[in-house]
């Protein structure tokens, strides 16, 4: 992994500002940048007053795979949606469990207040709360809070970043040239929903170093930081990974769906740390 340095609070700022002015066709209003951070402390803030404590359990599967959503949940996005309404009434909101809004805006929030919901109504630390804003259908922030570890991960086109206890550093991900030498990571095998998708994972898992399940939306952050080398997921919507690709191409990764395409609708996604490694994870999954 490459040596990371750390930034003031207003070297931070000026990178910051000059990556938003360079993002293309778009024209950013003042206090977005500033409502990114806003949100993602606020849900993190939220999740963890709720966060190990006796929640009611709601299966929104109705009767397929188990698909819990707490009252966390809701509250989280709810203050959110209101957050966002109140700086920016006009702006299109997408997120996990409420109805979308002005999604014909050239600005739209996507929000998935608890990524990794079993894992959080089990006790394990292992999630995030995401949001991300897509400009002119190009998405061109994201953070992803992990309050327990006092993390904040956040990216766009000017680099990616890390905030943790004080203290802030830029994210590089892994130099990893081969597979043979990569860590894989995933959620659960169970996401392959077909036996074609689970015999294409089980290839590439067998091409690899090494595979670990678990994680949820942390591991892109590890991917990020250069911890992880590749993360391959199946049954994604448009909110599990809007927010994380500024983050992941801002530290260098490369990200898109089995098919090669944009990862920004969901469904199955590879993301790597880098270009040699995803076109050989990519080989794998499209035999």
């Amino acid at each position: 992994m490459s040596p990371r340095r750390g930034l003031g609070i207003i070297d931070l700022w000026i990178t910051l500002l000059r990556r938003l002015a360079m993002v293309e066709n778009s024209s950013l209003p003042t206090g977005v940048e500033s409502l990114l951070f806003e949100l993602a402390r606020t849900a993190g803030d939220c999740a963890m007053g709720y966060f190990r404590q006796h929640l009611d359990i709601e299966d929104k599967s109705h009767g397929e795979h188990f698909d819990p959503v707490t009252q966390a949940d809701r509250d989280i996005e709810r203050r959110l949606r209101q957050c966002i309404h109140s700086a920016f009434p006009g702006h299109g909101i997408v997120g996990e469990e409420f109805d979308d809004r002005h999604t014909g805006s050239a600005y739209i929030w996507y929000i998935d207040p608890i990524d990794g919901t079993r894992s959080f109504m089990t006790g394990s630390p292992l999630w995030g709360c995401l949001v991300g804003l897509v400009v002119n259908d190009q998405c061109v922030l994201g953070a992803l809070c992990q309050p327990v570890l006092d993390e904040l991960f956040w990216g766009g086109p000017q680099g990616s970043f890390l905030e943790s206890k004080g203290h802030t550093e830029r994210l590089h991900s892994a130099h990893t040239d081969s597979l043979r030498e990569a860590n894989l990571y995933c959620t659960h095998p169970d996401m392959f929903d077909t036996a074609e998708s689970s015999r294409k994972f089980e290839t590439l898992s067998t091409n690899c170093r090494l595979t670990r399940y678990g994680g949820d939306c942390y591991n892109y952050g590890l991917l990020a930081a250069g911890y992880i080398d590749v993360v391959v997921e199946s049954s994604l919507k448009p909110f599990d990974i809007v927010p994380l690709i500024p983050i992941l191409e801002g530290a260098g990764c490369v990200i898109s769906n089995w098919q090669g395409e944009s990862a920004r609708h969901g469904g199955s996604i590879v993301a790597a740390a880098n270009a040699q490694l995803h076109a050989e994870a990519l080989a794998c999954l499209r035999d």
